[in-house]
């Protein structure tokens, strides 16, 4: 095959730009922010009390539980229907419409705000399944690490320019005394909402139809997706440098997602930063991880992809023993930049190396429902973990450590996937 025209390429990256105003505004920023400010430290919720940032840890391990149980049906169904784009359009609308309604969250109602936040993460998580799995479709192995690096660094652009317009809304209402009280971070929700499904057409507009598998269920169409899970974890004993992979994955997976998630909630808790400069914070992780993701697809190309990973991984455990000891702003700005050159290169290189190491198939749906089911249960272990470690001693900083336990755990196991490497001694 040959790697799919330059419109067809930009448009699969474009839903990059579309969805990830959802990560930063709604995962990072805005949405932590504004549930911290209005949330009680103690919440009741079906009929036990919880720390409001453990249950908020709680919230996002029982949505990626949900998706890691819905991924494997529907993925089925997408590979032998070839309708990838129909599911990957369901959960896009889910997730934005989701978004749009958090304009409706306040005090009176944090349960609401939590389920909304739990459909927003379901919608973003199922589109992602079906995006993934279009790329081997549209992009040549030589072509995977810069296209996957496209799609990561326009994500990252798209939200922060959304971020900065949402930031100056809420300045504006603040230092010239408009007197809007939360109604600009609420409006933001609903632009985030309105972005994501708007320019999520481009993609619908420019992506092919899938590929419809040859081979017909063998088994009840509902149920089969679990049947061909169990199946690719069967072939892939026939691929053991890919399951080495899978197995590293998971781990390494588990940290790069919590601090994802809840970095957030330890910058305003443990070190009671302000709104702005936890915005400013998660600001400077996007603008560092657009060059991160591009830095990394470089050394991958000088070097190899296990290689690349090898070097992520080693810096992701020292930011966990740097972020151990901050406790100042100035402290969190560097972690910040460190975590940024770190959250682009990990995400895209992860992403390119699972497609990279495929065996010829058309069933790709399948084999990346795979892969993102170990990226949602690992992400359920790495939250509930966070969360739990916290209650247990009354704070982030030891739930860190368990992180950086995983990372080691991955960096370990990466040491045993090997790659073709592309360095030559003269």
């Amino acid at each position: 095959m040959q790697t799919a025209s330059k419109k067809v390429i930009n448009g699969w990256a474009f839903y990059d730009w579309a969805n990830s105003t959802y990560s930063l505004v709604i995962t990072s920023t805005l949405f932590p922010a504004y549930y911290l400010s209005i949330a009680p430290g103690r919440i009741n919720l079906l009929g036990r009390t919880y720390d409001r940032d453990s249950l908020a840890s709680y919230t996002i391990a029982a949505s990626f539980l949900i998706i890691a149980f819905l991924s494997p049906v529907l993925s089925s169904i997408a590979d032998y229907k070839g309708n990838k784009k129909a599911f990957m359009r369901f959960f896009c609308y889910l997730g934005s419409v989701s978004c749009a309604a958090m304009f409706f969250f306040n005090e009176s109602s944090v349960g609401f705000g939590l389920l909304l936040s739990m459909l927003a993460s379901i919608g973003y998580c199922g589109s992602i399944v079906f995006y993934n799995a279009y790329l081997p479709e549209i992009a040549t192995e030589e072509d995977q690490d810069r296209i996957s690096a496209r799609g990561f660094a326009m994500g990252y652009a798209g939200s922060v320019i959304l971020m900065v317009l949402s930031l100056a809304f809420i300045m504006l209402n603040e230092n010239m005394g408009w007197g809007l009280g939360s109604l600009p971070v609420r409006t933001s929700f609903v632009v985030v909402g309105l972005w994501w499904a708007g320019f999520a057409q481009i993609t619908f507009k420019r992506l092919p139809p899938s590929k419809a598998s040859e081979a017909r269920p063998e088994h009840n169409i509902f149920t089969n997706g679990f049947y061909e899970l169990k199946k690719v974890w069967i072939q892939l004993t026939n691929y053991p440098t890919l399951k080495r992979f899978l197995r590293s994955f998971f781990f390494y997976n588990m940290g790069v997602q919590t601090v994802m998630y809840m970095a957030p909630y330890f910058g305003k808790d443990e070190l009671k930063l302000e709104s702005t400069q936890m915005i400013i914070t998660i600001l400077i992780i996007q603008l560092v991880a657009i060059a991160g993701a591009w830095l990394f697809s470089i050394v991958s190309k000088k070097t190899n992809n296990i290689f690349a990973l090898c070097c992520i991984v080693i810096m992701w455990i020292g930011i966990c023993i740097y972020a151990y000891n901050t406790v100042t702003v100035t402290e969190f700005y560097i972690l910040a930049l460190l975590v940024g050159l770190v959250m682009g290169g990990v995400q895209s290189m992860s992403r390119s190396t699972y497609s990279k190491l495929l065996p010829e198939t058309k069933d790709t749906a399948s084999y990346f429902s795979f892969y993102d089911v170990c990226d949602k249960i690992g992400t359920v272990i790495g939250t509930i973990t966070f969360g739990y470690v916290a209650e247990i001693f009354d704070g982030m900083r030891n739930s860190i450590l368990a992180l950086m336990g995983y990372f080691i755990i991955g960096l370990i196991l990466l040491l045993f996937v090997r790659m073709k490497s592309k360095l030559k001694f003269v």
